[in-house]
């Protein structure tokens, strides 16, 4: 399920690419998904696009309110 906010789509690669992008993910502890991400927005630079980051998931526990 992809996080609020996100955009979800097929992709298919080749074997070969997949297996490079799980190495390169587990190298910089990070998702394939997250690298592919990563990687698509340096190749953007690169050409010059700027892409705005959208604000990162809150995690952990919610702050307290006054109430508790």
């Amino acid at each position: 399920m992809a996080s609020p906010g996100k955009k979800a789509f097929p992709l298919r690669l080749d074997p070969a690419l997949y297996k490079a992008l799980e190495r390169t993910a587990a190298a910089d502890f990070r998702s394939v998904n997250a690298q592919v991400e990563v990687l698509l927005r340096e190749a953007l630079a690169r050409r010059g696009i700027r892409v705005e980051s959208s604000e990162p998931a809150r995690r952990g526990r919610p702050p307290r309110t006054e109430n508790e």
